[in-house]
């Protein structure tokens, strides 16, 4: 069976990697050919396993205006393919392409998924991308949104039927956090007995809004270190910051950690930052490794934590309070504890990767008419 990709980047961030997780667990049976509208951006793929099948194939780009020419060319690509995966508002003109041109060519099914926004939409939707996605979507066998905020987007805003929604929740291995990492498990840094780790993953793009922890951070006392884990473009805005504010020597930023279990249970303190989130799949890593989590309250982040981290998740944009949650928590070992303990609990009872992956299984399943997928 072969599935095609068609993401704008494919380099780590929460999607990719779920993407990456059920390429995983449907094996051997099943190619992928990933295309990326950043050339290059190809990152995800060293968390592939051994012995799946991909690819990245000349695909025509999906950066441009949406003319019919270019929409047919996209379209034709799709013909070789049993199912067509495409993600976020970077692939929309492929899904549009699928629309228009899916009776007349006989194309394969398509699912979209739709993760979230970047900055250019975290402060408001487009009126414009809005009415592009209700025409774009009408022949799509169904629209997977792992949070109830966009699933209430796309009933309304987005004028989907109840029918195509699929809300899936994203999922983890929660039990492989539970062992606590080595101190030397992460590339360029190790850390010491006397130090104290506030982490984070996370892309680094403009819509994490990372130099905002930064500044959140500063004011933590001396044992305190702020790791960041992850790549992006905003990599120098992040540590001009952290020298602006004196405090580069405790701002690390040691790149992308293939595999997040193996490094998130070094933290003492989990920390989000961002403008626009939905269901970040950090936040759930965080919880199962039985950390507190300090996060404005984006997407559905103040529903994902248990009852006793929420007084910790604040006004978005609230900068100040984000900062009064990581010196509260830096503060008290105790209530740390308390509270990381009761997120790792809540995240074992809800969060299991076994439930997202048989969700998608039986979407994927239902658009190919299978009663079985792969």
């Amino acid at each position: 069976m072969r599935l095609l990709h068609l993401h704008s980047s494919f380099n780590p961030g929460g999607k990719e990697l779920r993407a990456v997780r059920l390429m995983n667990a449907f094996g051997k049976g099943v190619s992928h050919d990933i295309v990326s509208a950043s050339p290059g951006a190809h990152g995800a793929a060293a968390a592939i396993a051994p012995g799946i099948a991909f690819a990245f194939p000349d695909f025509p780009s999906l950066e441009g205006r949406p003319l019919p020419g270019r929409l047919q060319r996209i379209a034709r690509a799709m013909k070789p393919y049993d199912l067509v995966l495409t993600y976020n508002w970077g692939a929309m003109d492929a899904v549009m392409a699928h629309t228009l041109f899916r009776d007349f060519l006989g194309l394969p099914p398509l699912v979209h998924h739709e993760d979230g926004f970047n900055e250019d939409e975290a402060d408001g939707l487009k009126t414009a991308r809005n009415w592009f996605r209700r025409i774009a979507l009408a022949r799509a066998s169904a629209l997977v949104v792992p949070s109830k905020s966009l699933e209430a987007i796309a009933l309304g805003p987005w004028q989907q039927p109840r029918g195509r929604v699929r809300l899936i929740a994203n999922g983890i291995d929660v039990k492989a956090y539970r062992a606590r990492p080595r101190a030397d498990a992460l590339p360029r840094i190790v850390k010491r007995p006397d130090e104290k780790w506030v982490g984070t993953l996370a892309g680094l793009r403009a819509v994490k809004n990372l130099p905002r922890l930064v500044r959140a951070f500063c004011a933590m006392p001396e044992p305190w270190q702020l790791v960041i884990l992850g790549e992006g473009p905003e990599r120098e805005a992040i540590r001009a910051e952290a020298r602006r504010l004196d405090v580069a020597h405790r701002v690390h930023l040691p790149g992308f950690v293939p595999d997040p279990s193996k490094a998130v249970g070094l933290f003492d303190l989990f920390a989000l930052s961002s403008d626009s989130e939905q269901f970040p799949i950090s936040v759930v890593e965080a919880m199962a490794a039985g950390l507190a989590v300090a996060s404005p309250a984006v997407g559905d982040v103040a529903g994902m934590v248990s009852v006793e981290n929420r007084p910790f998740v604040t006004a978005p944009g609230d900068e100040g309070a984000l900062a009064q949650s990581l010196e509260t928590l830096a503060a008290d070992a105790d209530l740390r504890r308390r509270v990381g303990a009761a997120n790792r609990a809540h995240a074992e009872a809800h969060y299991d990767e076994k439930t997202m992956i048989s969700a998608y299984r039986a979407t994927y399943g239902a658009a190919l008419r299978r009663p079985r997928f792969p």
